[in-house]
């Protein structure tokens, strides 16, 4: 997947880049970069930034200068953590609590990504994190959890993991646009009700966020919904998993 920046308007840019897994299959990733009310912008999620995309990030953010921080959302992504705390020195770095084991040479901010502290200084965007699964599982293979950020401005959602899309074009005609972590039921906790909750979760963010039209994940490609089919795709995909997950 090559690196590519798309202009979703209302101030929210996607960024695809490439992640190759044993250096040759690209499952590819992603950040976001949003402008602030204020005219200074957030990072969703960290990548390093290259060729062409980065030359238009910086032309965005006054070289740089108006990155005012960098939001982690996914406790398992952090390859690239260390580069862009190179590449924007001046950003607040928040990430979960795992972020600092494992790239103890950024400078993380005392506040985890996921606090309230940290959603009540970004208005723009609305967070929610998934209930009923681990947010930083026990096991390090099981990726499912993830504090998901919605912009309602440019109706667009940066998602890491916990829901995708097909992760290659040529799946798009088979697979539902949108589909659950494969791993997400080896992330549920161990809870009695653990399954309902995640279930009931994401069918409350389906109809909280049913205007989602921009539905960027991060290993798989950007996808639009026209109004309401978010909803519906994520009522379907829960539906479907609903029985196997209660009965986990």
């Amino acid at each position: 997947m090559s690196n590519k920046i798309y202009d979703l308007g209302a101030g929210f840019w996607n960024i695809r880049g490439s992640f190759r897994i044993g250096g040759i299959l690209d499952i590819g990733t992603q950040c976001s970069l949003v402008q602030l009310q204020s005219g200074k912008f957030i990072f969703l999620d960290s990548y390093e930034l290259t060729g062409n995309v980065r030359n238009q990030v910086m032309a965005l953010t006054n070289d740089g200068q108006d990155v005012e921080a960098v939001l982690n959302l996914h406790p398992f992504h952090t390859l690239h953590c260390a580069q862009m705390a190179k590449d924007f020195p001046q950003a607040i770095f928040y990430g979960s609590s795992r972020h600092p084991e494992q790239v103890p040479e950024v400078s993380w901010a005392d506040d985890l990504v996921e606090s309230d502290a940290v959603a009540k200084r970004y208005p723009e965007l609305e967070f929610s994190i998934p209930k009923g699964i681990y947010y930083i599982a026990p096991n390090e293979k099981i990726h499912a959890g993830s504090l998901l950020a919605y912009h309602p401005a440019s109706r667009s959602l940066h998602v890491d993991d916990t829901f995708m899309s097909p992760p290659a074009k040529v799946l798009e005609a088979v697979l539902p646009k949108l589909l659950l972590h494969p791993t997400t039921k080896q992330a549920l906790k161990d809870e009695p009700d653990a399954g309902k909750q995640y279930c009931d979760w994401a069918t409350e963010l389906a109809r909280e966020w049913r205007d989602v039209h921009n539905f960027c994940a991060a290993h798989s490609s950007l996808i639009k919904f026209e109004m309401g089919g978010f909803e519906k795709a994520l009522i379907k995909a829960i539906e479907k998993a609903r029985p196997k997950l209660e009965k986990a």
